[in-house]
């Protein structure tokens, strides 16, 4: 039974988000910059004082029980507001720690601008990265692990708020010298028959590409047992002349950078994808993710690579699409 006049401390409370996001004492403890020893007992010190199990530990795995689960989320939030307090006291704005969660086919492109931006910006801010695919991120989201998530939109996830950031056409790469090299005029019918190479399952992208395929009545070619979980991967092999695939405008100058490759595009209204930002609409922090979008928005890379600070090539890509 938890006794009444406990109050627990933001340390508990650290140590307890640590080990539920990480699921690893050792990584846990790294991570606050504590030893394992004061990590274990500042949760032990919480469960005593709340009469209540909420990390089951063994030999072999760490996972989070049902009151430790129910009680997550609240832990956070109050985390949350104690990092709000000092930054606004200093009068820095967003601080302490952001758990941000990235799709795989944006973090290498945005995470180079976005970052040193962040560190100049937010001074006061720790961020933690958790690249991963779209479905484990809206858990996370759900359950308090991740703070916020740039994925693409919509989630047609309940319970977020949901910021569009920009929006990007897909490129056709291709092997050098391929019949529709610098095309600029592509249909998605145009894929018919192409042998397409796919981002494994669970990838976003992966469903957003047979989803423009259906549009088309298009059916690609059989690629064989071909698969990957990186765009750097599925690029290398167009590269080997395995077949073809779809990116994200953003991502062609880093993934064509060795000139060995063509590409096409397609006519307008070219198709796309929208990212943006995702957290839960029942933080606290929602002006302050506010002002996170507005950065991303203003740092991402445009088609060519270059940081786009302007806005301009945001706008518009976002009117060719």
């Amino acid at each position: 039974m938890t006794d009444q006049s406990y109050q627990p401390t933001l340390s508990q409370l650290r140590a307890f988000v640590a080990i539920a996001e990480y699921r690893h004492f050792g990584t846990a403890a790294t991570r606050l910059g504590v030893s394992q020893p004061t990590l274990s007992q500042a949760l032990a010190s919480l469960e005593s004082g709340l009469g209540l199990q909420l990390i089951e530990r063994s030999t072999r795995r760490v996972l989070v029980t049902g009151d430790g689960k129910r009680l997550l989320p609240q832990a956070i939030a109050t985390l949350e507001a104690a990092d709000r307090f000092v930054a606004s006291a200093a009068g820095q704005g967003l601080g302490g720690t952001l758990r941000l969660g990235i799709i795989p086919t944006v973090a290498p492109y945005v995470l180079p601008t976005l970052l040193p931006e962040l560190r100049r910006r937010m001074p006061n801010l720790v961020p933690h990265i958790i690249e991963d695919q779209t479905a484990r991120l809206l858990d996370g989201l759900r359950s308090g692990v991740l703070d916020a998530a740039l994925l693409a939109l919509p989630s047609e996830a309940t319970g977020l708020v949901e910021i569009p950031l920009y929006t990007e056409e897909f490129v056709l790469v291709l092997p050098r010298g391929h019949a529709l090299a610098g095309r600029e005029n592509l249909k998605p019918a145009d894929l018919d028959g192409l042998p397409l190479l796919l981002l494994d399952e669970g990838h976003c992208l992966r469903d957003q590409t047979l989803d423009l395929c259906r549009s088309g009545d298009a059916h690609p070619g059989a690629v064989g047992d071909t698969r990957a979980t990186s765009l750097a991967t599925v690029v290398q092999c167009v590269a080997g002349d395995l077949g073809v695939t779809l990116i994200p405008a953003m991502a062609v100058a880093a993934e064509t950078a060795r000139g060995t490759l063509d590409i096409a595009t397609f006519a307008a209204p070219a198709p796309g994808r929208t990212v943006g930002l995702a957290f839960r609409s029942s933080t606290t922090r929602g002006d302050d993710y506010d002002l996170l979008a507005e950065i991303i928005r203003e740092c991402r890379p445009s088609a060519d690579g270059q940081p786009d600070n302007s806005g301009t090539c945001a706008v518009a890509l976002s009117q060719s699409v």
